[in-house]
């Protein structure tokens, strides 16, 4: 199969992730723009950070002034899930070479489910060079959203009330999505309790890393448990 062809199948597969991520982009990068960050940092963030629905959280991390280690650690425990599902990729990863270290940066949900379906492409070398296009293209949706989200930020005012529900949104369906798809609801139940409970004694703008941490304490505690039911 030629580059041409290679690049068109991508980009017909990855059409559902530019309508989302486009939309999802300019959400991001009006909110930005309204904290009062210029849209370079959408650009920057969007190319070198590529967390999804951490960058919507990394918003209100920003106005807040938290320290570089909060940032880290929200991030790494809001992403943690990458961790487990791209264990199946660890040896597709490796026989692209440098390539690969781009492939898991920009593996997110969506790029993960699509890079799920490219069996199908005759040679171990079309399989690669299908899943590398796919990864590009859709990170190249979301740094044109966010981009262009913050540019009409800044020369066009716009009433953003509301929209940063879209993050909240996003990961409803997110979590909706899972509850529908998992065999057990315990995980699910424990991160609702303990994001209550720590709401309730440290207040909203204190309780997202504690809860974090105690949910996966938890959820390491109970690991034997749970893993049989899932």
């Amino acid at each position: 199969m030629s580059n041409r062809a290679i690049i068109k199948q991508a980009f017909l597969r990855t059409i559902p992730v530019m309508m989302g991520y486009v939309v999802l982009g300019v959400a991001f990068g009006l909110l930005l723009q309204n904290a009062g960050y210029h849209w370079v940092w959408a650009l920057g963030i969007s190319l070198f950070v590529f967390a999804g629905s951490m960058q919507f959280v990394l918003v209100g991390l920003l106005v807040q002034q938290a320290s570089l280690t909060t940032v880290a650690i929200t991030t790494l425990l809001v992403n943690s899930r990458h961790l487990f599902y791209g264990l199946s990729f660890i040896e597709k990863f490796k026989r692209m070479g440098k390539r690969g270290l781009y492939m898991i940066f920009a593996l997110t949900d969506e790029t993960y489910a699509l890079l799920c379906g490219v069996g199908e492409v005759g040679s171990d070398e079309g399989r690669d060079k299908l899943a590398w296009w796919i990864a590009i293209l859709d990170q190249s949706y979301w740094v044109i959203g966010s981009t262009l989200g913050a540019v009409l930020g800044s020369f066009i005012t716009f009433n953003i009330t509301g929209i940063d529900f879209a993050m909240t949104a996003l990961f409803t369906v997110i979590v909706v999505e899972q509850w529908l798809n998992s065999k057990s609801h315990l995980p699910a139940i424990i991160g609702f309790v303990c994001a209550v409970l720590s709401l309730v004694w440290l207040g909203p703008a204190q309780f997202l890393l504690p809860a974090l941490i105690v949910t996966v304490m938890i959820l390491l505690v109970m690991r034997n448990v749970l893993e049989p039911q899932v």
